[in-house]
C-alpha cells in the first residue's frame, strides 16, 4: 500500500498473473471432466453417467479424446482470472477513491460486492468467446466441427461473425456475477 492507501501497478500485476494462472490452469486440469459435463448437457442420453462417459471417449478416442477444448480452456479461463482477479483489486481501490476512505469503511461490504461484479463483467467478456469455442469443439457431432482451436475459431468466426462468440454472454454473467460477488464477499469478510 502506498501512502494514498491504495496499490500499485506491481500489486495489480501480481494480482492478474495469480488470477491468469488459478484459473487457467485448475480449468486445463479438469477438462476431461469438462468434456464428458458438457456432452451429458447438450445431448441428454449420449453417457449414462460420468463414469460411462470416461470410459466411452477412452473407447472412441483413447487419452487424445480427453484433451479435446483444452487450448481455448486455458485461454479462455486465464483471460477470466486475469479480469477477475485484477480488476477486482483496481475497482475496490477506484471505488474507494471515489467514495472517500470514511464512506467507504462504512460501505466497505457493498464495496466488495460492487467491485467483484465490475470485474466479473469484464472477466466474462474476455472468457466468452474461448468458452464457445470450447463447448462447440466438445460438444460438435463428430465430423461437424473441427478439432483444432484455430481453425474453429476461424469457422466461428466466418459462419457467424464475432457475435457467434457473444451467444452466451448473458446467461455467463447470470452465473458467474452473483457467484462471484458472493466469493469475494465473504473472501473479505472471513478474512476480516
Amino acid at each position: 500500500m502506498t501512502g494514498s492507501d491504495t496499490h500499485d501497478l506491481s500489486y495489480y500485476k501480481k494480482c492478474m498473473m495469480g488470477g491468469i494462472l488459478s484459473c487457467g490452469l485448475t480449468h486445463t486440469m479438469v477438462c476431461p471432466l469438462d468434456i464428458v459435463k458438457c456432452r451429458m448437457q447438450a445431448m441428454p442420453g449420449m453417457y449414462t453417467g460420468v463414469g460411462h462417459g470416461f470410459n466411452s471417449i477412452y473407447a472412441a478416442e483413447g487419452l487424445r479424446g480427453f484433451t479435446l477444448g483444452w487450448a481455448p480452456t486455458l485461454v479462455g479461463y486465464s483471460a477470466q482470472g486475469f479480469g477477475k482477479f485484477g480488476f477486482y483489486e483496481i475497482f475496490k481501490d477506484v471505488y474507494k477513491g471515489i467514495m472517500g476512505a470514511e464512506r467507504a469503511k462504512k460501505y466497505q461490504t457493498l464495496g466488495f460486492a460492487v467491485s467483484s461484479a465490475s470485474a466479473e463483467v469484464i472477466a466474462d467478456c474476455l472468457l466468452c468467446p474461448w468458452e464457445a469455442l470450447k463447448v462447440r469443439m466438445q460438444t460438435s457431432e463428430p465430423g461437424t466441427f473441427t478439432k483444432n482451436a484455430v481453425t474453429g475459431f476461424n469457422q466461428i468466426k466466418a459462419a457467424e461473425g464475432v457475435n457467434g462468440f457473444y451467444k452466451g454472454l448473458a446467461p455467463l454473467w447470470a452465473r458467474q456475477v452473483p457467484y462471484t460477488v458472493v466469493k469475494f464477499v465473504a473472501f473479505e469478510r472471513i478474512v476480516q
